[in-house]
């Protein structure tokens, strides 16, 4: 009998190795791709490749909340939308509060002098024209999910009705999102590609152009529920599924390698990526794989921690570039590039111990998840 993994976080709840690995590898290339931005760069540039760790969140994120909401639909209950809101906030205010607080009233602590108006922040509306190169832009992932979490259970509620609505509203999101993009990438056309500030502030920023990697985990998790035959069969054909779902997330980023970005990259990048992340999260969730069972030492810890490490990162990427300024340490040296992964986690530590976990145990006492 394999010895029961318990969440940190509390005494009571199993944890999923295979989830947790994933998102542990989620926030451990996105802090180092910020890290890269900032001068300590990995050899061979590898470090570029670490933004997709947000559409791999976005993927585990739309499969498990999607689950919460799914499965009292699928047992011809209700969603109980005031307990789902409460949990939301009580996982995701108290911190971002607490960040967003050290950027507006320590501005001297910013990574970079400029932000956007704070109302943006407090609306969750701060990726919306959105460009690099500002305090706190990372954020932008933040106010997707609040922006789809706000919307999905009137969706979900409406799509019940019909089981064709629940094919047509889906397919209706992707499709259009990928007619957005193409619109959108030639209304931004130079004459190397699509410009990299249009991009960024009409295509990889916006809540309707990144809404791929969310979908394709909701409909995994509405397989799951409604559908047991079919997952059953998709979990036991992992054992093909995971070398395609490689396969199209190393296509997705062959796309768009270059100095410029190409329209086709623009385009299909996201979608492609969410649906070799979907296939990889089949397979870290599959009894036919280890990843169900073999838990990675830390990764559960880690996983734990990656939203307090997502809020906190580039405070302390940029209080370490100015340590090692300071100091005259190469940011490239191995002594600079672990001290600020180390840092990274420490500061994310702190926020989880003193703010997040606290509050997540409010929250397990005043809004428990339904058995």
């Amino acid at each position: 009998m394999t010895e029961t993994v318990i969440d940190p976080r509390f005494q009571d709840r199993e944890r999923q190795p295979g989830l947790d690995l994933l998102r542990a590898l989620a926030i451990i290339v996105v802090v180092i791709y910020h890290a890269a931005l900032f001068g300590f760069k990995l050899p061979g540039r590898v470090d570029r490749f670490g933004w997709i760790g947000v559409d791999l969140f976005f993927v585990l994120s739309g499969y498990l909340i999607g689950g919460q909401l799914l499965a009292p639909l699928a047992r011809n209950q209700r969603i109980n939308l005031g307990r789902f809101f409460a949990r939301r906030a009580l996982r995701i205010m108290p911190a971002y509060f607490v960040i967003l607080a050290i950027y507006i009233f320590l501005p001297s602590w910013r990574e970079y002098p400029e932000m956007y108006p704070t109302w943006k922040f407090l609306l969750s509306v701060q990726n919306i024209g959105l460009h690099g190169g500002t305090a706190f832009s990372h954020a932008w992932s933040l106010a997707v999910e609040d922006q789809f979490y706000l919307c999905l259970p009137f969706i979900l509620l409406f799509v019940n009705r019909s089981p064709r609505l629940a094919i047509i509203i889906p397919s209706v999101i992707v499709l259009g999102g990928i007619l957005l993009r193409t619109f959108l990438a030639y209304q931004n056309l130079n004459e190397t590609g699509v410009s990299f500030r249009g991009f960024q502030a009409w295509i990889y920023y916006p809540t309707w152009t990144r809404l791929d990697p969310l979908v394709f985990g909701v409909a995994l998790a509405a397989i799951e529920k409604f559908r047991p035959e079919w997952w059953k069969r998709l979990t036991n054909s992992t054992i093909w599924l995971w070398l395609p779902g490689l396969a199209l997330i190393v296509y997705a980023l062959y796309l768009g390698e270059g100095d410029y970005v190409p329209v086709t990259a623009a385009i299909w990048q996201f979608p492609l990526l969410g649906l070799g992340m979907a296939a990889l999260l089949v397979c870290a969730v599959s009894p036919r794989l280890p990843f169900r069972r073999v838990a990675i030492p830390g990764a559960a810890f880690i996983a734990s921690i990656a939203y307090s490490t997502y809020l906190v990162q580039k405070l302390v990427i940029h209080f370490v570039a100015q340590f090692c300024a300071s100091h005259n340490i190469a940011l490239t040296s191995v002594w600079a590039l672990l001290g600020v992964e180390l840092c990274v986690y420490a500061a994310a530590i702190i926020l989880f111990l003193a703010v997040e976990r606290p509050f997540l145990q409010l929250r397990h006492r005043l809004a428990p998840r339904k058995p």
